[in-house]
């Protein structure tokens, strides 16, 4: 009779206990919905990445360059002046790491832009390496002015060279130093940056922001066209929708 009633009791039991859940495999489209949606390229990178018309700007952009500093070597002696170009989206493409970014959500951040320079995977931008070579060829010095960290320095020199893309000195933001280039554009200027004993003559400067050029910032849209003189003279801007300090 124990047994009887024990046995009735756990039978009560059982059938009060919630049943588990069966497992149901996932469909291919649950599966799917699971992993979040890659991000859409957005159209500025797009723009970089795919279209005929930014390798044409950049092209001509270096194309007139190229003939302006070949005017401006006529009158100058080799050795006696140099150009200033910014690096990242001025001489380097780094529309990889941008369209990386992009297609997880996640905007620039100092830690992810380190480990993509260390990967030394930029290329030169369409024209930029004849530009150089050209310089050299005609006897001027090559001043790179960049806001990479001094500690990304030897990854830029590296990549540089794998590239094929001629200089003279690599001038990065070391620590503590502010992001303004002013500083080191007179560096150039005044030889201190290329070791020189005397001036140097710097006839151009190449840039793909507003802050690639002396004195020049945001401000200038507001100050007429007189502020834009030296543009397609001395100053030579490529074209950079994915960021600046527009933004």
């Amino acid at each position: 009779m124990r047994r009887f009633i024990l046995g009735a009791f756990f039978l009560s039991v059982a059938a009060c206990s919630p049943k588990p859940a069966p497992v149901v495999a996932p469909t291919p489209a649950a599966a799917r919905q699971a992993t979040p949606a890659e991000r859409p390229t957005p159209d500025s990178i797009r723009w970089v990445r795919e279209s005929a018309e930014y390798r044409a700007a950049v092209t001509q952009v270096y194309r007139i360059a190229t003939a302006r500093v070949e005017q401006a070597a006529t009158s100058r002696q080799a050795g006696s002046w140099a150009v200033v170009l910014d690096a990242d989206e001025t001489v380097l493409d780094n529309s990889t790491y941008q369209l990386e970014r992009a297609k997880i959500g996640l905007a620039f951040t100092p830690e992810s832009w380190n480990l993509w320079v260390k990967r030394r995977e930029a290329v030169g931008l369409p024209g930029s390496g004849a530009f150089l070579a050209r310089v050299r060829a005609l006897g001027g010095k090559i001043a790179i002015v960049t806001n990479r960290l001094g500690t990304e320095c030897d990854d830029t020199r590296a990549v540089f060279d794998s590239n094929k893309l001629a200089y003279d000195v690599i001038l990065c933001r070391e620590a503590g130093m502010p992001s303004d280039k002013n500083p080191r554009f007179e560096a150039v200027a005044s030889g201190a940056a290329l070791r020189s004993s005397t001036p140097l003559d710097v006839v151009m400067f190449v840039g793909d922001n507003i802050l690639d050029f002396p004195k020049m910032s945001q401000d200038v849209k507001t100050q007429g066209a007189p502020a834009l003189t030296d543009f397609g003279v001395r100053f030579f801007l490529v074209p950079n929708p994915m960021y600046g300090s527009w933004q």
